[in-house]
């Protein structure tokens, strides 16, 4: 079994999650090094898929442009847990076959199932976009349904061939996303989100074993911040 350092649970800002996030896919790259995280986000704040224009974003909320794909997902804290991992490059973090979202849908919906909620993968031929913009009105192969609706989405992006994975588990309905139910609308059963993250921790593929920052990633993870995440040249350059 492959060991992966488990960094601390945190709240930051919406530029500090991404460049974060960035920080961990560098050392995935160029040391080698496996991380995993779950993080919430100081306030409600929305992250715009690399690819999506930024004049489409709601104005009413903060936001970020992400470095991964896929559309807009609000991160309200009170309704929502995002998690992320970066895995070095190479076939014994990747092997071929099987999506990394899919396997990490699959731990999320077995995790799911022990406090009562029955959900489900979209399967290739079952796509479905509901609305432009938000991910959660989109439908796309193996994101988790609940009740035909989306509860976890997940995106990626590669760097010299190492993979960067983050995505969200929605528990309840965010005021700033109306449209969107999440798993207590659509199951009618409230998740406690620690309870729920205990146990995903247990339910990974890898040994995780508790490490911390070093001075290079939080010296890093501030330089991505300053000069890419919190710049108008990266968000507004769609």
């Amino acid at each position: 079994m492959q060991t992966v350092r488990l960094l601390p649970f945190a709240s930051r800002t919406g530029t500090g999650n991404m460049a974060a996030d960035d920080a961990m896919l560098h050392s995935a790259s160029e040391f080698g090094i496996a991380s995993f995280r779950m993080y919430s986000w100081d306030e409600p704040t929305l992250s715009l898929g690399y690819f999506q224009s930024a004049s489409e974003r709601p104005s009413e909320i903060h936001w970020v442009r992400r470095a991964t794909g896929g559309a807009a997902i609000v991160h309200d804290p009170a309704t929502e847990i995002t998690y992320s991992f970066a895995l070095p490059p190479g076939k014994d973090w990747q092997p071929p076959g099987e999506s990394w979202i899919c396997r990490m849908h699959y731990a999320i919906r077995n995790v799911l199932a022990t406090f009562g909620v029955n959900a489900r993968s979209v399967l290739c031929g079952q796509e479905k976009k509901l609305e432009p913009i938000l991910c959660f009105q989109h439908q796309t192969a193996g994101d988790l349904l609940v009740n035909g609706r989306k509860v976890a989405g997940s995106a990626q992006r590669k760097h010299k061939g190492a993979l960067l994975q983050h995505g969200s588990i929605l528990f309840r309905q965010s005021t700033f996303a109306p449209s969107v139910p999440g798993v207590l609308e659509l199951a009618g059963v409230s998740v406690n989100p620690q309870a729920f993250m205990n146990a995903i921790l247990n339910a990974m593929e890898w040994k995780l074993e508790p490490g911390d920052w070093s001075d290079v990633e939080l010296a890093l993870a501030e330089k991505f911040e300053q000069e890419k995440y919190s710049s108008d040249e990266w968000n507004l350059k769609r």
